[in-house]
């Protein structure tokens, strides 16, 4: 065994939040987006019994914004809101969650943006 029978994961807590954000995104926005997406977590401060998160969707086109965000926001709501219910139930406390959309194209592409987003793209 390479880790300890209890040990879930060796990922840090905040790559967990930022994959929970990505997973609601990618099963709240069926397949209306292709999956070239990464969230990235700008803030993540503990008070008392709360956690503020401040987290930033990337897509790498213009048009897939719009689409993430849905009419009148909606989806972005959505995706929001299920997210916010799975972080408060692993991290065990009330989360304020602010998500925001931006375009940042060809990410995928960029061996720095993956680093940056958690992702180590080396065999």
């Amino acid at each position: 065994m390479y880790f300890p029978e209890d040990m879930v994961t060796d990922h840090p807590e905040r790559f967990i939040v930022s994959e929970i954000i990505r997973e609601k995104a990618l099963l709240y926005l069926e397949k209306e987006v292709p999956h070239g997406i990464a969230v990235e977590l700008e803030s993540y401060k503990e008070e008392n019994n709360l956690t503020r998160i401040g987290a930033v969707i990337y897509c790498e086109k213009k048009s897939h914004k719009g689409i993430i965000i849905g009419k009148e926001g909606k989806k972005l709501k959505g995706i929001g809101k299920s997210s916010r219910m799975e972080i408060e139930a692993l991290l065990g406390t009330k989360v304020f969650l602010e998500i925001w959309v931006k375009v940042k194209e060809n990410w995928r592409d960029s061996d720095f943006a993956l680093s940056n987003f958690g992702y180590d793209n080396k065999e």
